[in-house]
This record gives structure tokens, C-alpha cells and sequence, in this order.
């Protein structure tokens, strides 16, 4: 790390610490050769792998702006889109892999999707897994109607 005041190489890391959100650690160094204290903030690089190829990094904003598509009318709000992203963002950090497929990206948006919105989640599944038939929303619908059947596990113990 060079010290942005002399241009030293080295430098000296005096304190860490982790960010509140739990994905970058905040360092205090100092250069040896000017005694200049700075603070640095690192974080792990996370990668999308597009279908055409080609890599670029993950974005939260990106995440959002594709499930606001599929919000679009529905009783959803920015807040809420911004949770969604930075749920799917903690989902695929928690894979420990650096780079990611968009289809990876895609599923872990599903999940949170779905908790949020039905009809927001039918529409990005409709986009996301290509659906090509009535028989494919039917499906996914009756899908949802089952795991809305289901009795929560304190019900059934319960009972």
C-alpha cells in the first residue's frame, strides 16, 4: 500500500476493524518514511460471469434494478427492493466463491423474491427460468398454493 502523502510502498497497519455490515475491514496505517496516517477499506472482490462471457462485478444496484422490473404496480417499495438486494448479495458472498454465474445470481434472487411479492416473483420467474407455456405458470402457481397449504411447524405441533 503506498502512502498517498510521499508515495512510500510500505506501509505500517496500526488498527482493524470490521465494517458494521460485516464485509469490509477498515485499516489505520502509517508510513514509515513520513509518519502519515491514513485509512484504507478493503473488501472481497465478488464477480458475475454474463451469459456472453464476460465479467464484471457484482452490483447491488443491478440486482434491484432487475427485480423492479418485475414490482413494477405491485405494493413494493425502494427500502424494500434494497433489503432483497443485500440479501442476495450476503446469500452469494456466503458461498465464498469470487465469481458467480448470472443463473447463480437468478436463484438467490427467487427466495427473498418470492417472501416479498408472489406476483413479483411469478414474473421474474417467468423471465428468469424462461417460461414458455401456460402449463409453466400454472405449475409455479400451484407450487406457491401448496407451500401456502402447508401448516407452519409450530401449527402442526400444536394440533
Amino acid at each position: 500500500m503506498h502512502c498517498p502523502f510521499c508515495r512510500h510502498p510500505d506501509s505500517r497497519v496500526i488498527d482493524s476493524r470490521t465494517s458494521d455490515d460485516g464485509l469490509s475491514i477498515r485499516r489505520r496505517r502509517q508510513c514509515p518514511e513520513c509518519g502519515g496516517r491514513f485509512t484504507t477499506i478493503e473488501t472481497a472482490s465478488l464477480n458475475v460471469i454474463k451469459r456472453s462471457g464476460v465479467i464484471e462485478p457484482f452490483s447491488r444496484e443491478k440486482v434491484m434494478s432487475g427485480v423492479r422490473k418485475a414490482c413494477q404496480g405491485r405494493p413494493v417499495t425502494e427500502a424494500d427492493l434494497a433489503v432483497l438486494a443485500q440479501t442476495v448479495e450476503e446469500t452469494v458472498r456466503q458461498t465464498g466463491a469470487s465469481q458467480l454465474d448470472t443463473n447463480e445470481i437468478g436463484l438467490a434472487i427467487l427466495g427473498p423474491l418470492r417472501e416479498l411479492d408472489e406476483v413479483a416473483y411469478l414474473r421474474f420467474a417467468s423471465v428468469y427460468q424462461a417460461f414458455d407455456s401456460l402449463e409453466d405458470f400454472e405449475s409455479a402457481i400451484e407450487q406457491l398454493r401448496a407451500d401456502h397449504v402447508r401448516p407452519a411447524p409450530s401449527e402442526a405441533a400444536g394440533a
